[in-house]
């Protein structure tokens, strides 16, 4: 087998082929040669399984040069020429394949590329295949035949192969398929590769050799081309850490300017922070820029640095500085970067989280913060709406009113001389819309069969398109029907239906109408009648 990890499969084939092999020298019954079917079907479909391995190896190369062409078209050309030179090593061994079906088993060259060891009469036949593989005559340690051709194609294969991956990678690239001679239990005797591989061998073991072959040959091909793949990035910088970044050009944007930023997506490695340093940057190299003298170091954490300055006079403030990598070479790259941040006097924002609007008993969320000012030196109190005002902390606030159609958040900012206020902002204050009761379903009026109006556990309040999620419990509702002529008028207390409902409701026909009516339901500012349903039995 190929240098690279063997399966479990692959190693259980391979000692089989191992036993065989060695029983055959001892003239062991012809039950041993319908075992080497076994072993060349298991090596086929190792073979079909490489296939299917290699073909992702290859999906992945696509990708790649989808992604990055430039970066990965000359890897990418040599996994091709490995592709090419495994398919036709393979297509030469099975050519030999055909021709010793078409001998042996008297086929056409049609039906024996796709004939079966299984299907061959003769399994112990082995002057055909010692003939075409040694040759006419020829003594098995100076063949003539097809094991000299393909002993020249595999050393040619493995030195064309090796050939593809990078010098660093040759030293431990193993890649099997050794044709030197070896000791033959038989002989007893060290011989050349092809006398034991094919001298006087019967027929199925022969036809297991060469799966073998294609076996170590689609394995070699793996080997190379995961290398080739590994090769794409090996001179990258090693990152195990990502994160989305956004970057501004500035942080203070006055009305009517527009706002650019940068969004993308840095990576860092987590256990090798880079050097960060505040200062002038010499850009003369363009390839390796500078830092002027020494430079202001900048704290790094997780790969990144974290620059803190405070803050003086007003306006635009600008800094550079670079930020030195290690590269895989154990050398640093240097990358320049700038940046700027707006020093501007505190101004005062208020921002709903709801809409401006307050609605009456629920809690509404609040965001308030003043530029240049910490969250705990902002205050905000409220006018109008007969409520309250809670912080809650880092800039958030609830707030609760009770009543009125306006009401005012008002915000100030602790300094050091004292109290400053920062203007304020109105807010509309609305009652909570009314839901509508549902009941089996249906909203409003609709046709229901009468199991599912049997299976409905009780009445329902719906309020669709609302932005708080609220629950108005059920007080009291009515259910009124026509049967048999009867009119049936029941209440419930509760959302529930009660069992006199069910009753009734078990008596019902198609045609007839359920009325769900008088239903009042707890609001968040108190019980409320709310608009009832119309149910039709189908």
């Amino acid at each position: 087998m190929s240098g690279g990890k063997e399966t479990p499969r692959q190693k259980m084939i391979g000692m089989m082929y191992l036993v065989l092999t060695a029983l055959l020298a001892l003239n062991v019954s012809k039950e041993i040669l319908n075992a080497f079917v076994i072993i060349e079907e298991g090596l086929n479909t190792t073979n079909v399984n490489f296939d299917s391995k290699n073909g992702i190896l290859y999906s992945k190369f696509a990708k790649a040069m989808a992604d990055n062409p430039a970066k990965t078209k000359p890897w990418n050309a040599k996994a091709q020429d490995a592709k090419k030179k495994s398919a036709e090593l393979c297509a030469y061994i099975d050519e030999i394949k055909s021709d010793m079906y078409q001998r042996i088993q008297k086929l056409e060259k049609s039906v024996a590329d796709t004939f079966q060891l299984k299907n061959l009469d003769s399994k112990d036949e082995n002057n055909i295949p010692t003939e075409i593989m040694i040759g006419a005559g020829a003594e098995p340690e100076n063949p003539t035949g097809k094991a000299k051709d393909l002993k020249e194609k595999i050393e040619k294969f493995k030195k064309d192969m090796t050939a593809l991956v990078p010098e660093k990678e040759k030293a431990s690239l193993k890649l099997g398929l050794s044709t030197e001679e070896m000791y033959s239990i038989g002989d007893e005797k060290m011989v050349s590769w092809a006398s034991n591989m094919f001298a006087h061998q019967p027929a199925a073991a022969v036809f297991s050799v060469l799966a073998k072959l294609k076996n170590d040959i689609k394995n070699a091909e793996s080997d190379v081309v995961s290398i080739l793949l590994k090769s794409i990035t090996a001179d990258d910088f090693s990152f195990d850490q990502v994160v989305a970044k956004v970057v501004a050009p500035t942080s203070y944007i006055v009305a009517g300017e527009e706002y650019t930023a940068d969004i993308f997506v840095a990576a860092y490695s987590s256990t090798q922070d880079p050097v960060v340093l505040i200062g002038g940057v010499d850009t003369t190299d363009k390839k390796n820029p500078k830092i002027i003298g020494t430079g202001t170091p900048v704290p790094v954490s997780g790969g990144l640095g974290k620059y803190t300055v405070k803050t003086g006079a007003e306006g635009m403030q600008e800094y550079s500085g670079i930020i030195n990598v290690k590269a895989p070479d154990g050398s640093f790259k240097g990358y320049p970067f700038r940046g700027d941040y707006m020093v501007a006097r505190p101004s005062m924002a208020v921002s709903p989280t709801k809409m401006n609007v307050f609605y009456i008993g629920v809690e509404n969320p609040v965001d308030i913060s003043v530029a240049g000012v910490a969250p705990t030196d902002v205050v905000a109190t409220m006018s109008g709406g007969g409520g309250s005002i809670i912080n809650k902390g880092q800039g958030h606030y609830i707030v609760k009113v009770t009543s009125g159609n306006e009401c005012s958040v008002n915000v100030s900012a602790k300094t050091k001389t004292g109290s400053k206020s920062m203007g304020s902002m109105k807010f509309r204050v609305k009652k909570v819309p009314s839901p509508q009761a549902s009941y089996a379903g249906i909203v409003g009026d609709g046709k229901v069969s009468k199991g599912e109006l049997m299976n409905a556990g009780g009445v329902i309040p719906k309020l669709e398109d609302f932005v708080f999620d609220l629950k108005f419990p059920v007080v009291s509702w009515n259910m009124s029907i026509f049967i048999n002529g009867v009119y049936a008028d029941y209440t419930a207390n509760g959302a529930s239906t009660t069992g006199q409902m069910k009753d009734i409701l078990g008596k019902v026909k198609p045609g007839q109408k359920v009325l769900i009516e008088e239903v009042k339901v707890q609001a968040p500012d108190g019980v409320r009648k709310i608009t009832g349903c119309v149910l039709k039995i189908k």
